[in-house]
Parts: structure tokens; sequence; C-alpha cells
């Protein structure tokens, strides 16, 4: 019988760059993993994995206490660069939802919306309609329902993914302002 061959290449999945945005809000020691699954509504194993991958996509470190405190400066690089590839945009047809991208704050007083529908999360509890722009997670409109310094994180992550070249320069400003704060 032939050995199973197995890939050990660590992914970054959708949910770890949520759980890197919410961290990078923190300026001391970041929450519980408990804490961060109720507010992210994922489950603390969802978040300790997630933590891991970050960490060995070298995105965050532990301190000595064993919390996780996200590298900035390598968050900024990975949206700026990498992370609309890794992560590209998600549409679909017109839907109910949350506003995001140039649609929603901190972007909305930048950006003048053309004719097109806005672009919004599929949310049943949304009171925007507009194309579906799908999030990175599932759980991100409860997530940013929760929390408005994510959700504006998450409106900047999905003009950098989904924008136009404007849109997109703009929220990587907006991001680098957020990060250096």
């Amino acid at each position: 019988m032939a050995a199973v061959k197995t890939n050990p290449q660590i992914i970054l999945r959708p949910q770890d760059l949520v759980i890197l945005l919410r961290l990078s809000l923190e300026d001391g020691p970041a929450p519980t993993y408990a804490v961060l699954a109720d507010e992210l509504c994922l489950t603390a194993s969802e978040i300790h994995a997630g933590v891991k991958r970050a960490e060995a996509a070298q995105l965050l470190h532990k301190d000595q206490a064993g919390k996780a405190i996200v590298i900035k400066e390598a968050l900024r690089l990975f949206v700026q660069h990498g992370a609309r590839y890794a992560f590209p945009a998600t549409r679909g047809s017109e839907s109910r939802g949350m506003p995001t991208s140039y649609a929603a704050a901190p972007l909305v007083d930048k950006i003048v919306a053309g004719n097109s529908p806005l672009p919004v999360w599929p949310y049943k509890g949304g009171s925007a309609r507009g194309v579906a722009f799908y999030p990175l997670y599932p759980s991100v409109p409860q997530a940013a329902m929760r929390n408005p310094a994510l959700y504006e994180l998450l409106v900047l992550f999905d003009a950098v993914r989904g924008g136009s070249p404007r849109e997109r320069a703009l929220a990587i400003a907006m991001f680098d302002e957020r990060l250096k704060a």
C-alpha cells in the first residue's frame, strides 16, 4: 500500500483576517479567546486556530503571558499588497443588508456613489438595499454591529479587495492611519 502524501502548508482563512483586524484594535493585552469568540460570533476553538495560523504567517506573535499581539506593520502590508488576492471580493444579486466598502463609514463621506447599487453584506437585520458583497466570513455583519471600530476596518478592507483604484488608495491610507493610532 502506497503512503498517502499530505501537504503541511498552512493557509490563512477568511476568519483569521477578521480575528487579526479585531486584535489590531487592542492597545494592551488581547481579550481572552472566549471574549473574542462571543464578540466575533465564532467559537473559542476557531479563535485559537486562527491565532495559530496568523502566528505561523508572522502576522502576530504572543507575549510572555501567551496573549496575541498583532504585528501591525505586517498586517498593513498584507492588506495593502496581498489580501485582495487571497480573499477576492465575491458579489451576488440585489440583496438587503449592511452597507460596506464605499457605501459605509468612513468612506461614505469621501466617495460619491454613482447610479449603480451600493455594496451591502447580505444580512436579514440590515436596513439597506444594494448588490450583495459577501463578507469575509458569515458572522461579520453581527460582529460589526457589536464593534463600530471593527466595522470600519472591515469596510476599509472591503474597499481594498473590491473597490476601484481610487477607492483602494483611499481605503489603504485610512487603514494605515487606524493601525498607527
